[in-house]
């Protein structure tokens, strides 16, 4: 283990004098230590020339591996001092708006509850292996499919269409009079649209309608809020100070998604206190959610 921190240190300055000052040991002791390893290995990790060195193809490629495996040692260290003293860290990945909008404005209840556990949140808007990314669970948009994870049900969501009140004024009597109107839409749904007219008994888009697409719904909501069009978004994501500055319903009719969103994480972390105090947790606020905005729950 000293050999492989040493090379992991100075693989990542690719310096031998850095990674002595990061281990606090001397420099002699890095390259002694990196000699040893690649003695063992029987492959050049370094090119040295005079006072620089310099990763071969081969270290370059052993480096990332190693680092990987330290890094996986250190979570599952966390994780098992967590489980043991109710303290410690859950690495979450999330939608970014559900994120925003959603999970933050209620983890202040959470951490009331949970004093010594800390969230950390990273962006991933699609299911990934847990075993090549350092999460511990994950907020999933979607059917219940996640390879190699478990599943559990928060709430579904309905679509609705806002605009601002001075932009449309009181223009729309039909769904027809919409497509007068850049339609906003998000690109993670591109046929959102198309199925809300559909449900409502339009049957076609005209080729002519106008239209733009933003990647996530912060910046759809944003976007209505500036004047730029009618935007078909999530209703859960539209909050409160964007009906006080302006927004209004473009339309009545309000369209059930067909995805819903869940919590995912691999079933071999179930034990991890961290997740199993945040999975009760998020789980009694989704259904008290979905409960008060009436939400599907399947």
């Amino acid at each position: 283990m000293a050999a492989l921190s040493a090379f992991e240190a100075a693989a990542r300055h690719e310096s031998f004098t850095l990674a002595a000052r990061e281990l606090s040991v001397t420099e002699s002791a890095i390259s002694r230590q990196v000699g040893l390893l690649e003695a063992s290995l029987g492959v050049s990790l370094f090119v040295r020339i005079k006072q620089r060195v310099t990763l071969t193809r081969s270290g370059r490629l052993y480096s990332e591996q190693v680092r990987e495996a330290i890094r996986a040692l250190e979570r599952h260290t966390l994780a098992i001092a967590a489980h043991g003293s109710g303290r410690g860290h859950l690495e979450l990945a999330v939608l970014p708006t559900f994120g925003q909008e959603w999970l933050i404005p209620r983890l202040p209840a959470f951490y009331a509850r949970h004093p010594d556990i800390r969230i950390n949140m990273g962006v991933r808007n699609n299911p990934f292996s847990f075993e090549d990314e350092h999460f511990d669970a994950a907020i999933h948009h979607g059917k219940p499919i996640w390879p190699h994870a478990t599943l559990e049900l928060l709430f579904g969501e309905r679509m609705t269409a806002i605009a601002r009140k001075d932009l449309i004024g009181e223009r729309v009597k039909r769904p027809e009079d919409l497509f007068s109107f850049p339609l906003l839409y998000s690109t993670t749904r591109p046929d959102s649209w198309r199925q809300w007219f559909e449900a409502v008994g339009v049957a076609t888009m005209p080729d002519s309608v106008n239209s733009a697409g933003f990647e996530i719904h912060s910046l759809l909501v944003r976007a209505a809020e500036s004047g730029l069009g009618v935007a078909l978004v999530p209703e859960l994501f539209v909050p409160e100070s964007a009906w006080r500055h302006g927004l209004v319903r473009a339309h009545e009719f309000v369209l059930p998604a067909q995805d819903s969103y869940h919590l995912a994480y691999p079933p071999e972390r179930q034990d991890s206190l961290p997740l199993q105090r945040f999975r009760d947790w998020i789980r009694d606020e989704a259904k008290r959610f979905a409960r008060e905005r009436r939400l599907p729950t399947w």
